[in-house]
């Protein structure tokens, strides 16, 4: 960081210092040992901006106090005969790790339906896997690698997207304005991969109205990007829908189980489950927790991020009619 960013933490830290007890304890599950480096995300969110990234951070420790976000991994807040049915239509996974040793999410955003559940237990399940990695992978991929590992890198796969992504728009803008207020800056760069028409055609539209800061972030990459994510990860850390050209993340490709990081049998999705389960029998020891119990208020969407919503939305509308004037 340099001299503006160092006077900027320093600010920072000082007004931290004054919070009460219970922030101070939330942000410790926050940072996980590293304080330094999460309000220079927070500073980063508001372009240095110490004022607002104190109101933006104690906001988030607030929310997290409010909505139980400490105990969500301990808590089964999906019913057993939910959990698949979430995360088979939520396609979400740890495909590996870049060569830096940064993990690698893959999404399936094409593919997810969210139409197996609740739009609670899909907010809920969002949160728990953040949560997953901010406590867990990325501790472990930090001890690995001996420096701090803080963030991750996600590739968006858009085999399958259709004009029914309209009505997972509400949803999507829920998920991304609470990662936006309590999880800033955790991605490092956005891949987006198998990119049809639609898509396309949208983003010129929607591109323009992003910020420069989230627009860097952003690379849409030809075909599979296999040749372009060879740059930064092995082969094995490849999502399944990027090792062939044209394979896309369809449940039926002939990919094997292993391999399809959407999977609930993939190792990923076995050791969530297998952590949040022990993590319940622990807590339940202690004290008995009602399954499904758990709710999260939703958080009122940023007018500029409502505003890209509606523009997606008229984009497609634009589409459909094209569409139907073309088969007419």
């Amino acid at each position: 960081m340099g001299l503006v960013n160092q006077e900027a933490i320093k600010q920072f830290q000082f007004l931290m210092e004054e919070v009460d007890e219970p922030l101070k304890n939330t942000f410790q599950n926050v940072h996980q040992g590293y304080p330094t480096e999460t309000l220079a995300r927070f500073l980063k969110a508001r372009d240095l901006n110490v004022s607002k990234a104190h109101k933006m951070l104690i906001d988030c420790l607030q929310w997290r106090i409010q909505n139980e976000i400490d105990n969500i991994l301990s808590k089964p807040i999906i019913p057993a005969d939910l959990y698949r049915n979430v995360r088979d239509s939520q396609l979400i996974g740890l495909s590996g790790y870049s060569r830096e040793g940064v993990p690698v999410i893959a999404v399936g955003v094409g593919l997810s339906t969210f139409d197996k559940a609740s739009v609670n237990y899909y907010v809920q399940s969002h949160i728990q896997l953040n949560e997953y990695r901010d406590r867990v992978i990325l501790p472990s991929a930090t001890q690995k690698h001996g420096r701090h590992i803080g963030t991750c890198v996600k590739v968006l796969d858009m085999t399958g997207l259709k004009l029914s992504a309209l009505n997972q728009i509400k949803l999507l803008t829920v998920i991304s304005t609470i990662d936006d207020l309590n999880y800033p800056e955790k991605t490092d760069t956005y891949y987006i991969v198998n990119v049809p028409y639609i898509f396309s055609a949208c983003w010129k539209v929607v591109k323009p109205l992003l910020q420069e800061r989230t627009r860097r972030k952003i690379q849409v990459l030809q075909g599979c990007g296999r040749d372009e994510l060879l740059k930064i990860m092995d082969y094995a850390s490849l999502p399944h829908f990027c090792k062939k050209e044209g394979s896309g993340s369809s449940r039926h490709s002939g990919i094997g189980v292993g391999d399809n990081c959407f999977s609930l049998d993939h190792s990923f999705h076995q050791e969530l489950y297998n952590y949040v389960k022990r993590q319940a029998e622990a807590m339940e020891s202690i004290a008995p927790i009602k399954e499904g119990s758990f709710h999260v208020k939703f958080p009122e969407p940023d007018p500029k991020d409502a505003k890209i919503a509606r523009t997606i939305e008229t984009e497609f509308h634009k589409f459909e009619n094209q569409n139907g004037r073309r088969k007419s």
